[in-house]
């Protein structure tokens, strides 16, 4: 019965410090969260069970090295930088656990971004006779 009880309340916890961080996801191309078998909830369980007392400061669906992941950007209070981790989107197994100074963050961020204006450049470029 101990046993149950000690689950049950387990279970009462994960359930409370999940509904206090409902996140919204991101995808990377539009269409990704239909092709994930784990969902969104599930896969935040997942990350913050990694890195106790964090916060999920962002989320996003993504490929990673042709894998489908979730990637979350967790910060703890009181600690610098970030931790990046991602779980797979098909199985719920957690792929890496990564910690990002404010530097590395930083560096990531604008790579994105340069990604992000290249692609945006070239969606502008009109094709011949179009």
């Amino acid at each position: 019965m101990r046993m149950i009880t000690g689950s049950l309340i387990a279970l009462v916890v994960a359930s409370s410090t999940l509904s206090a961080q409902a996140v919204t996801v991101k995808e990377e191309k539009a269409g990704m969260l239909k092709l994930a078998k784990v969902t969104p909830s599930a896969a935040t369980a997942t990350a913050l069970a990694k890195v106790p007392g964090g916060k999920v400061q962002s989320a996003e669906i993504e490929k990673e090295d042709g894998k489908l992941v979730y990637s979350f950007d967790i910060k703890v209070a009181g600690k610098s930088g970030i931790d990046e981790v991602l779980v797979d989107a098909t199985s719920g197994a957690v792929v890496s656990v990564e910690h990002e100074s404010a530097e590395d963050e930083a560096k990531e961020a604008a790579e994105d971004k340069a990604k992000a204006d290249k692609a945006k450049a070239a969606a502008k470029v009109k094709k011949p006779g179009a």
